[in-house]
């Protein structure tokens, strides 16, 4: 069976159509349901915008079906996903996520569903994903990392019941296994930080969580070799975005081969994300560095 896809949307009309957009060019949306779940206004400033969002998607043609969830109430990212992951897992079993500002390559579906099929029986893997870090070097066909991931993903309902919202809870875990370098890609990127952010309601991240509940269980997630996911997003236009293009990436113009491999992490990988974090990181402070030297010019 081909699995629902789960698109979130909020307030950014032109995100959102070239999402869509270019989920209707993937091979198999015609024998998809999309079920789009659109969050409510969360304050004055945002009717016009949802409303104009909530227009668009009203006319979404090109899938099997198409189902609208309209909130009246403004949920926020997290409770929006949360909630609308777990909806769509109790209704069908399995699930592909996006969220309004990624745009996939026409074989993003096929890759998915593939995998979803393949590896369905595989205990050890908790998730698929779309998104892979732009690094120079070459890298496999396919493989695994440990933990999650969320820049369009899938997963199967016995992978989302391994999903843990209590953020203190997996700060705690993390702590008393020793585990925080591990997950921080040895120290590469603050991921830890981010979970501490969102405990403090600093953030409101979902994917923090997913990351962490896969890692803690010891569970793997597949990548492409190549993305078949590019994020629009990193353009200041929404609440968890930033003016940030370290992440910006050429999407497969060509399907992703499946095949059997050891379901286990690889190392060569990590370490190359690691260094590609790492300099993400220092990158990223040097410009910190540039600011305020020109502030106190």
């Amino acid at each position: 069976m081909i699995s629902p896809i789960a698109l979130f949307v909020y307030n950014r009309p032109y995100h959102t159509q070239q999402t869509i957009e270019s989920l209707k060019k993937n091979t198999l949306a015609q024998e998809s349901d999309l079920i789009i779940f659109s969050d409510g206004p969360k304050d004055i400033t945002d009717p016009n915008s949802v409303l104009d969002v909530r227009t668009l998607i009203r006319q979404t043609e090109g899938f099997k079906s198409v189902q609208i969830i309209e909130s009246s109430a403004n949920l926020g990212l997290a409770q929006s996903i949360i909630s609308g992951v777990t909806h769509v897992i109790d209704r069908f079993g399995k699930i592909i996520v996006l969220e309004d500002d990624l745009v996939t390559s026409p074989f993003f579906l096929k890759f998915m569903n593939e995998a979803l099929d393949f590896y369905e029986s595989e205990e050890s893997v908790i998730s698929i994903h779309g998104y892979t870090y732009p690094v120079k070097q070459a890298l496999p066909e396919t493989f695994f990392l440990r933990g999650a991931d969320c820049w369009g993903w899938a997963t199967w309902k016995r992978g989302w019941e391994l999903f843990e919202s209590n953020g203190e809870k997996l700060l705690k875990k993390l702590q008393e296994l020793r585990l925080t370098g591990e997950f921080d890609f040895n120290g590469a990127f603050g991921f830890t930080r981010m979970l501490v952010d969102q405990i403090e309601h600093k953030n409101d991240s979902w994917a923090i969580r997913w990351n962490a509940s896969a890692f803690l269980s010891n569970k793997l997630t597949l990548y492409p070799g190549k993305s078949l996911v590019h994020n629009i997003g990193n353009d200041l236009s929404g609440r968890h975005s930033g003016n940030l293009r370290y992440f910006d990436t050429e999407i497969s113009a060509n399907p992703i081969p499946l095949a059997s491999i050891p379901t286990t992490e690889n190392k060569l990988v990590r370490n190359l994300f690691g260094m590609y974090l790492q300099s993400i990181r220092l990158s990223f402070f040097e410009k910190i560095k540039h600011k305020l030297r020109s502030w106190n010019r």
